[in-house]
């Protein structure tokens, strides 16, 4: 079920970078210095450029102003403002490293980074690890595992009896809890990762690593053809 909770994500990046069929379409500043994003991140500077591109798009959905609000970013994931999706609260939050509410093109590239192939595995430990502690404690309880667990499952279509959903979370925390204070905390959910790798799997989207080729009219600052 913890695996389960971090497929979403897979499809929810694969829709994000593929939100390039949004007619609007003009020029916003955040490109200052690729080089620097380039040393500081994972990406190579072609690869900012390109996601660049997508960022301008994205970003003048609603409101052109050059950053990207939670209505920008749930249209990008659903294609309407109207669905809530605790994933993509959760995604924009943790990517919102600002805390104003809206993205800047460098939280945007940092963000992703740690999607990418050649990421730190740390840094995809952490990120995942956040996603589950909701109230930012530095730990996660029972409830925020249930929560997320209830939300991937309406989001998908799949429907549990909550006493199934409650014995896959016993099975977990009995398996994770080794310290057995009720809670999981980094080290826990570090050693449960090593034990279970796929857990990891939909923390790594191969194609950001080709996304020049993916999207070759990024580059040439083109129209995107959505096929």
């Amino acid at each position: 079920m913890v695996q389960q909770c971090l497929d979403g994500f897979q499809h929810f990046f694969a829709t994000l970078l593929r939100c390039c069929d949004i007619d609007l379409y003009r020029p916003t500043l955040g490109l200052d210095d690729p080089e620097r994003l380039a040393r500081e991140t994972v990406f190579s500077v072609s690869e900012i450029e390109a996601l660049y591109e997508l960022f301008k798009k994205i970003s003048s959905a609603v409101v052109d102003d050059g950053l990207i609000n939670k209505e920008e970013f749930q249209l990008a994931l659903f294609r309407t403002n109207r669905r809530e999706s605790l994933f993509a609260d959760r995604v924009f939050d943790l990517f919102d490293t600002k805390h104003i509410g809206a993205l800047g093109f460098e939280e945007f590239v940092r963000g992703l980074s740690v999607f990418h192939p050649n990421a730190p595995i740390e840094q995809k430990i952490d990120f995942s690890f956040k996603l589950y502690d909701l109230k930012q404690q530095g730990f996660i309880e029972r409830e925020q595992v249930k929560q997320m667990v209830v939300a991937t499952l309406a989001e998908t279509g799949m429907n549990l009896a909550d006493s199934v959903i409650e014995e896959i979370i016993t099975k977990t925390f009995a398996e994770t809890d080794t310290k057995q204070d009720g809670k999981i905390d980094k080290e826990e959910w570090r050693n449960l990762v090593f034990r279970h790798p796929s857990l990891l799997k939909n923390m790594t989207l191969q194609y950001l690593q080709e996304i020049t080729i993916t999207f070759p009219s990024f580059v040439f600052h083109s129209q995107v053809d959505d096929t």
